[in-house]
């Protein structure tokens, strides 16, 4: 693996995970409602789902990898279909963040961590967007001439890395912020920026080549 592919892979897994998605409307959810601490358990049982299922893509990696550049061509096109559609997603979404109730705090009763942490994992683990992600996009940075267990394990621990610095940001903003996240031209903003980036990252992958080809 050489930097280039690190470096590709880092911005396209720093995209996805900054697009508002489940883990981080749950760890918004946490920070208002039970506070900033609270949602760092959250935080971390959605990194743990995310390594199940960035083990669950790499079992059948190897033989992906070594399989005709006719279906390395198509998973390349399912990945950059697939950010094309988050995209659009992204662009046409209007509805705010969160809604008013949340935003403005009124739960109280705060639960266990261990039951957030359970909580963040189940989402993380039967999220589609993520499964589809680490399927779909792991082949296009991984060099099937190299063993790729160390590139398994560098890919997935950056981006879980990744994963919780930005739900930890998002819980820190959140509580510092709650009466912008209502705000639905705030929220709009936000998902122009992030669905014009994932049809921008879309549109490279397809100019990618299969390493070792």
């Amino acid at each position: 693996m050489d930097l280039h592919a690190l470096l590709a892979f880092t911005l396209v897994a720093a995209i996805a995970i900054a697009s508002p998605g489940p883990a981080t409307l749950m760890a918004i959810n946490n920070s208002l409602a039970y506070g900033p601490r609270y949602a760092v358990w959250s935080s971390l049982g959605n990194a743990s789902g995310l390594f199940c299922l960035s083990a669950a893509a790499m079992l059948g990696l190897g033989a992906l990898l070594a399989s005709s550049e006719w279906l390395f061509n198509a998973v390349k096109i399912l990945g950059a279909g697939y950010l094309f559609y988050l995209g659009a997603k992204q662009l046409m979404k209007k509805s705010p963040m969160l809604a008013s109730d949340v935003a403005a705090g009124q739960a109280a009763v705060k639960p266990s961590r261990l039951k957030l942490y359970k909580s963040a994992f189940l989402t993380a683990a039967t999220n589609p967007k993520a499964t589809m992600f680490f399927t779909a996009l792991f082949p296009q940075f991984i060099d099937q001439s190299a063993a790729l267990l160390p590139q398994f394990l560098i890919l997935t621990a950056i981006f879980m890395a990744l994963s919780l610095t930005s739900l930890s940001l998002y819980a820190a903003l959140a509580s510092r912020a709650k009466g912008v996240l209502t705000r639905p031209e705030f929220s709009r903003w936000v998902s122009r920026v992030v669905g014009s980036t994932f049809i921008c990252f879309g549109a490279a992958i397809l100019t990618m080549r299969r390493q070792g080809a």
